[in-house]
Protein backbone atom coordinates (compact mmCIF):
# COMPACT_ATOMS: atom_id res chain seq x y z
CA UNK A 1 0.00 0.00 0.00
CA UNK A 2 3.08 2.25 0.96
CA UNK A 3 4.67 2.09 -2.63
CA UNK A 4 1.09 3.15 -4.28
CA UNK A 5 0.89 5.81 -2.11
CA UNK A 6 4.53 6.84 -2.30
CA UNK A 7 3.59 6.76 -6.51
CA UNK A 8 0.74 8.83 -6.69
CA UNK A 9 2.40 11.91 -4.27
CA UNK A 10 5.79 11.33 -6.92
CA UNK A 11 2.85 11.97 -9.65
CA UNK A 12 1.54 14.85 -7.60
CA UNK A 13 4.99 16.26 -7.07
CA UNK A 14 6.00 16.03 -11.15
CA UNK A 15 2.73 16.91 -12.35
CA UNK A 16 3.27 20.21 -9.87
CA UNK A 17 6.22 21.76 -11.07
CA UNK A 18 5.60 20.59 -14.83
CA UNK A 19 2.03 22.37 -14.43
CA UNK A 20 4.30 25.69 -12.97
CA UNK A 21 6.59 25.68 -15.23
CA UNK A 22 3.97 25.63 -18.35
CA UNK A 23 1.63 28.70 -17.17
CA UNK A 24 4.54 30.52 -15.68
CA UNK A 25 7.28 30.27 -17.87
CA UNK A 26 5.89 28.30 -20.87
CA UNK A 27 2.60 29.88 -21.79
CA UNK A 28 4.67 33.08 -21.26
CA UNK A 29 7.12 32.38 -23.94
CA UNK A 30 4.77 31.03 -26.42
CA UNK A 31 2.62 34.40 -25.92
CA UNK A 32 5.67 36.22 -26.63
CA UNK A 33 6.23 34.65 -29.70
CA UNK A 34 2.67 34.88 -30.94
CA UNK A 35 2.55 38.11 -30.13
CA UNK A 36 5.43 39.31 -32.34
CA UNK A 37 4.47 36.89 -34.93
CA UNK A 38 0.75 39.30 -34.52
CA UNK A 39 2.75 42.43 -34.77
CA UNK A 40 4.80 41.78 -37.66
CA UNK A 41 1.65 40.58 -39.24
CA UNK A 42 0.31 44.21 -39.18
CA UNK A 43 0.71 47.14 -41.78
CA UNK A 44 3.40 49.53 -41.27
CA UNK A 45 0.64 52.69 -40.21
CA UNK A 46 -1.24 50.62 -37.95
CA UNK A 47 2.40 49.51 -36.12
CA UNK A 48 3.48 52.75 -35.69
CA UNK A 49 0.39 54.41 -34.35
CA UNK A 50 0.24 51.83 -31.71
CA UNK A 51 3.82 52.69 -30.97
CA UNK A 52 2.92 56.34 -30.60
CA UNK A 53 0.31 55.63 -28.34
CA UNK A 54 2.64 53.70 -26.37
CA UNK A 55 4.79 56.63 -25.78
CA UNK A 56 2.37 59.09 -25.70
CA UNK A 57 1.04 56.76 -22.21
CA UNK A 58 3.96 55.60 -20.82
CA UNK A 59 6.91 57.76 -21.59
CA UNK A 60 5.15 61.46 -22.24
CA UNK A 61 6.33 61.61 -25.33
CA UNK A 62 3.60 63.32 -27.65
CA UNK A 63 4.11 64.77 -31.23
CA UNK A 64 5.96 67.67 -31.87
CA UNK A 65 3.87 71.02 -32.53
CA UNK A 66 6.76 71.95 -35.88
CA UNK A 67 4.56 70.33 -38.76
CA UNK A 68 8.00 70.45 -40.72
CA UNK A 69 9.59 68.06 -38.17
CA UNK A 70 6.41 65.90 -38.01
CA UNK A 71 6.59 65.80 -42.11
CA UNK A 72 8.48 62.70 -42.74
CA UNK A 73 6.29 60.62 -44.50
CA UNK A 74 6.58 56.91 -44.39
CA UNK A 75 10.50 56.83 -42.56
CA UNK A 76 10.70 54.40 -40.18
CA UNK A 77 12.12 57.20 -37.84
CA UNK A 78 10.45 59.70 -36.02
CA UNK A 79 10.56 62.73 -33.79
CA UNK A 80 8.50 63.23 -30.42
CA UNK A 81 8.91 65.31 -27.78
CA UNK A 82 8.61 65.79 -24.13
CA UNK A 83 8.82 68.68 -22.16
CA UNK A 84 10.44 70.21 -25.07
CA UNK A 85 13.12 67.69 -25.98
CA UNK A 86 12.99 65.95 -28.39
CA UNK A 87 13.33 62.39 -28.82
CA UNK A 88 14.33 59.71 -32.27
CA UNK A 89 12.09 56.61 -32.37
CA UNK A 90 13.19 54.30 -34.38
CA UNK A 91 10.59 51.59 -35.58
CA UNK A 92 12.00 48.31 -37.29
CA UNK A 93 8.89 46.82 -38.73
CA UNK A 94 9.81 43.10 -38.91
CA UNK A 95 10.65 39.97 -37.55
CA UNK A 96 13.90 39.45 -39.47
CA UNK A 97 15.77 42.74 -38.11
CA UNK A 98 19.38 41.63 -36.41
CA UNK A 99 20.80 44.87 -34.90
CA UNK A 100 24.54 45.38 -33.58
CA UNK A 101 26.83 48.46 -32.44
CA UNK A 102 27.54 49.42 -35.53
CA UNK A 103 23.26 49.76 -36.43
CA UNK A 104 22.52 51.03 -32.81
CA UNK A 105 25.70 53.77 -33.38
CA UNK A 106 23.83 54.95 -36.90
CA UNK A 107 20.62 55.26 -34.56
CA UNK A 108 23.24 57.69 -32.49
CA UNK A 109 24.43 59.36 -35.52
CA UNK A 110 20.62 60.30 -36.58
CA UNK A 111 19.61 61.62 -33.17
CA UNK A 112 22.71 64.46 -33.20
CA UNK A 113 21.76 65.14 -36.51
CA UNK A 114 17.78 65.73 -35.25
CA UNK A 115 19.01 67.26 -32.04
CA UNK A 116 16.89 64.61 -30.29
CA UNK A 117 18.08 64.32 -25.94
CA UNK A 118 17.71 60.67 -26.21
CA UNK A 119 16.67 57.55 -28.66
CA UNK A 120 14.47 54.52 -28.85
CA UNK A 121 14.77 51.55 -30.94
CA UNK A 122 11.42 49.47 -31.13
CA UNK A 123 11.43 46.08 -33.44
CA UNK A 124 10.09 42.80 -33.53
CA UNK A 125 13.82 42.01 -34.17
CA UNK A 126 16.64 41.03 -32.28
CA UNK A 127 19.50 43.22 -31.03
CA UNK A 128 22.60 41.04 -29.67
CA UNK A 129 24.55 42.14 -26.54
CA UNK A 130 26.91 44.20 -28.26
CA UNK A 131 23.98 46.82 -29.55
CA UNK A 132 22.47 46.61 -25.92
CA UNK A 133 25.61 47.81 -24.57
CA UNK A 134 26.55 50.28 -27.25
CA UNK A 135 22.95 51.44 -26.64
CA UNK A 136 23.36 52.14 -22.97
CA UNK A 137 26.32 54.26 -23.61
CA UNK A 138 24.56 56.55 -26.12
CA UNK A 139 21.22 56.77 -24.16
CA UNK A 140 19.42 54.59 -26.29
CA UNK A 141 16.40 52.57 -24.83
CA UNK A 142 15.66 49.49 -26.76
CA UNK A 143 12.85 47.23 -27.09
CA UNK A 144 13.00 44.37 -29.03
CA UNK A 145 11.74 40.70 -29.59
CA UNK A 146 12.79 40.16 -25.32
CA UNK A 147 9.78 42.90 -24.15
CA UNK A 148 8.32 44.48 -26.84
CA UNK A 149 5.16 42.40 -26.39
CA UNK A 150 4.74 43.36 -23.34
CA UNK A 151 5.08 47.72 -24.25
CA UNK A 152 2.55 47.43 -27.00
CA UNK A 153 -0.15 44.40 -25.41
CA UNK A 154 -2.06 47.03 -23.36
CA UNK A 155 -2.95 48.92 -27.00
CA UNK A 156 -3.23 46.19 -29.53
CA UNK A 157 -6.67 45.35 -30.85
CA UNK A 158 -8.67 43.44 -28.37
CA UNK A 159 -9.51 40.52 -31.02
CA UNK A 160 -5.65 40.17 -31.39
CA UNK A 161 -4.85 39.96 -27.95
CA UNK A 162 -7.30 37.43 -26.96
CA UNK A 163 -6.38 35.76 -29.96
CA UNK A 164 -2.85 35.32 -28.98
CA UNK A 165 -3.90 34.88 -25.16
CA UNK A 166 -6.30 32.20 -25.88
CA UNK A 167 -3.60 30.00 -28.51
CA UNK A 168 -1.13 30.22 -25.47
CA UNK A 169 -3.47 29.28 -22.87
CA UNK A 170 -4.20 26.25 -25.12
CA UNK A 171 -1.01 25.28 -25.94
CA UNK A 172 -0.03 25.39 -22.32
CA UNK A 173 -3.56 23.04 -21.16
CA UNK A 174 -2.39 20.60 -23.47
CA UNK A 175 1.29 20.46 -22.74
CA UNK A 176 0.14 20.29 -19.10
CA UNK A 177 -1.77 17.04 -19.95
CA UNK A 178 0.58 15.89 -21.65
CA UNK A 179 3.02 15.91 -18.61
CA UNK A 180 0.46 15.04 -15.94
CA UNK A 181 0.39 11.60 -18.07
CA UNK A 182 4.59 11.67 -17.92
CA UNK A 183 4.08 12.23 -14.09
CA UNK A 184 1.77 9.07 -14.15
CA UNK A 185 3.52 6.92 -15.90
CA UNK A 186 6.76 7.77 -13.79
CA UNK A 187 4.70 7.22 -10.48
CA UNK A 188 3.66 4.00 -11.57
CA UNK A 189 6.94 2.78 -12.39
CA UNK A 190 8.39 3.95 -9.34
CA UNK A 191 5.83 2.45 -7.33
CA UNK A 192 6.10 -1.09 -8.66
CA UNK A 193 10.20 -0.85 -8.52
CA UNK A 194 9.79 -0.30 -5.06
CA UNK A 195 7.46 -3.29 -4.60
CA UNK A 196 9.65 -5.22 -6.10
CA UNK A 197 12.11 -4.23 -4.18
CA UNK A 198 9.85 -4.79 -1.28
CA UNK A 199 8.94 -8.25 -2.37
CA UNK A 200 12.87 -9.22 -3.33
CA UNK A 201 13.53 -8.61 0.62
CA UNK A 202 10.48 -9.99 2.34
CA UNK A 203 11.63 -13.31 0.63
CA UNK A 204 15.07 -12.95 1.52
CA UNK A 205 14.33 -11.89 5.29
CA UNK A 206 13.24 -15.63 6.19
CA UNK A 207 16.01 -17.71 4.83
CA UNK A 208 18.45 -14.89 6.45
CA UNK A 209 16.38 -15.12 9.98
CA UNK A 210 16.27 -18.67 10.13
CA UNK A 211 20.32 -18.64 10.33
CA UNK A 212 20.79 -17.84 13.43
CA UNK A 213 17.94 -20.96 15.34
CA UNK A 214 19.70 -22.96 12.65
CA UNK A 215 23.39 -22.37 14.39
CA UNK A 216 21.44 -22.17 18.04
CA UNK A 217 20.02 -25.83 17.48
CA UNK A 218 23.31 -26.70 16.50
CA UNK A 219 24.80 -25.91 19.47
CA UNK A 220 22.25 -26.60 21.89
CA UNK A 221 23.18 -30.74 21.01
CA UNK A 222 26.72 -29.66 21.71
CA UNK A 223 28.00 -28.09 25.43
CA UNK A 224 25.96 -25.40 26.30
CA UNK A 225 28.84 -23.36 27.91
CA UNK A 226 30.31 -23.31 24.26
CA UNK A 227 30.43 -19.32 23.26
CA UNK A 228 28.04 -18.90 20.24
CA UNK A 229 31.13 -18.03 17.88
CA UNK A 230 32.91 -21.22 18.96
CA UNK A 231 29.32 -22.86 18.58
CA UNK A 232 28.77 -21.79 15.12
CA UNK A 233 32.03 -23.08 13.87
CA UNK A 234 31.03 -26.74 14.99
CA UNK A 235 31.49 -29.76 12.66
CA UNK A 236 27.79 -30.14 13.70
CA UNK A 237 27.41 -26.75 11.89
CA UNK A 238 29.93 -26.61 9.06
CA UNK A 239 29.18 -30.31 8.13
CA UNK A 240 28.88 -31.10 3.86
CA UNK A 241 25.27 -31.43 3.11
CA UNK A 242 24.67 -35.49 2.19
CA UNK A 243 23.56 -35.52 -1.45
CA UNK A 244 21.14 -38.77 -0.59
CA UNK A 245 18.79 -36.49 1.60
CA UNK A 246 18.27 -33.66 -0.48
CA UNK A 247 14.62 -32.76 -0.90
CA UNK A 248 13.43 -30.86 -4.03
CA UNK A 249 10.98 -27.86 -1.60
CA UNK A 250 12.70 -27.44 1.36
CA UNK A 251 12.19 -25.38 3.88
CA UNK A 252 13.98 -21.79 4.46
CA UNK A 253 16.93 -23.01 7.05
CA UNK A 254 16.86 -26.60 4.60
CA UNK A 255 17.80 -24.12 1.42
CA UNK A 256 19.79 -21.86 3.33
CA UNK A 257 22.62 -25.05 4.56
CA UNK A 258 22.26 -25.95 0.73
CA UNK A 259 23.07 -22.63 -0.72
CA UNK A 260 25.84 -22.40 2.44
CA UNK A 261 27.14 -26.33 1.00
CA UNK A 262 27.08 -24.99 -2.74
CA UNK A 263 29.57 -21.93 -1.45
CA UNK A 264 31.74 -23.56 0.73
CA UNK A 265 32.49 -26.45 -2.33
CA UNK A 266 32.80 -23.32 -5.03
CA UNK A 267 35.22 -21.57 -2.84
CA UNK A 268 37.63 -24.90 -3.04
CA UNK A 269 36.79 -25.30 -6.97
CA UNK A 270 39.96 -24.61 -9.59
CA UNK A 271 39.25 -21.93 -11.37
CA UNK A 272 36.30 -20.54 -9.26
CA UNK A 273 36.97 -17.53 -6.73
CA UNK A 274 33.86 -17.53 -4.92
CA UNK A 275 29.78 -18.16 -5.25
CA UNK A 276 27.41 -15.59 -3.67
CA UNK A 277 24.28 -16.02 -3.62
CA UNK A 278 22.29 -12.67 -4.39
CA UNK A 279 19.07 -14.15 -3.90
CA UNK A 280 17.40 -17.49 -3.77
CA UNK A 281 17.44 -18.11 -7.20
CA UNK A 282 20.42 -16.14 -8.47
CA UNK A 283 24.22 -17.33 -7.25
CA UNK A 284 26.90 -15.10 -8.03
CA UNK A 285 30.30 -16.77 -9.30
CA UNK A 286 33.74 -14.74 -9.36
CA UNK A 287 35.69 -16.92 -11.19
CA UNK A 288 39.46 -17.10 -12.80
CA UNK A 289 39.49 -19.86 -15.62
CA UNK A 290 37.34 -20.00 -18.52
CA UNK A 291 33.66 -20.68 -18.84
CA UNK A 292 34.34 -24.29 -20.51
CA UNK A 293 36.28 -25.43 -17.73
CA UNK A 294 34.65 -23.66 -14.81
CA UNK A 295 30.93 -23.77 -15.82
CA UNK A 296 30.79 -28.06 -15.73
CA UNK A 297 32.25 -28.13 -11.91
CA UNK A 298 29.48 -25.32 -11.47
CA UNK A 299 26.74 -27.51 -12.60
CA UNK A 300 27.65 -30.36 -10.96
CA UNK A 301 27.47 -28.72 -7.60
CA UNK A 302 24.58 -27.05 -8.10
CA UNK A 303 22.47 -30.19 -9.48
CA UNK A 304 23.24 -32.66 -6.13
CA UNK A 305 21.06 -30.60 -5.08
CA UNK A 306 17.24 -30.52 -6.90
CA UNK A 307 15.81 -27.23 -5.07
CA UNK A 308 18.84 -25.56 -7.10
CA UNK A 309 18.81 -27.18 -10.33
CA UNK A 310 17.22 -24.27 -12.03
CA UNK A 311 18.81 -21.75 -10.31
CA UNK A 312 20.20 -18.45 -12.28
CA UNK A 313 23.92 -18.28 -12.32
CA UNK A 314 25.76 -14.95 -12.72
CA UNK A 315 29.24 -15.53 -14.52
CA UNK A 316 31.21 -12.03 -13.60
CA UNK A 317 34.35 -10.98 -16.02
CA UNK A 318 37.72 -12.84 -15.12
CA UNK A 319 39.98 -10.02 -13.53
CA UNK A 320 41.82 -8.19 -16.43
CA UNK A 321 39.77 -9.89 -19.10
CA UNK A 322 37.66 -7.84 -20.98
CA UNK A 323 34.18 -9.70 -21.14
CA UNK A 324 30.68 -8.94 -20.25
CA UNK A 325 28.25 -10.57 -17.66
CA UNK A 326 26.71 -14.06 -18.45
CA UNK A 327 23.85 -15.66 -17.37
CA UNK A 328 23.15 -19.43 -17.34
CA UNK A 329 20.67 -21.92 -15.90
CA UNK A 330 22.27 -25.52 -15.62
CA UNK A 331 18.60 -27.00 -15.82
CA UNK A 332 15.25 -25.38 -17.27
CA UNK A 333 11.90 -25.53 -15.46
Amino acid sequence: MFSWILALALALVLWGLATAYMWLVKRRKTEIRHGLAALAGLRWREFSQIVRQAMADQRNLLPLTDSEDNDRGTSSDFLLQQNAQRWLVSCKHGRAYRFDATAVNELASAMRLTGAEGGLLITEGHVNRDGLNEAQKQSIEVFDERNLWQLLKPYVSDDMRQTVTGIAQREAARHTGIAGLAALTIGLLAGMGYLTMQTDEAALSPVSAALAPAEVRSADAGDAATPVATRAETPAATAPVDATTQIADPDPATLLRYQQSVSKTLARTPGVVSGIWLTRSTLSVERSGDDAAVWPLICQELERYPALRTVRVQLNPRPGVEESVRWRQCRTY
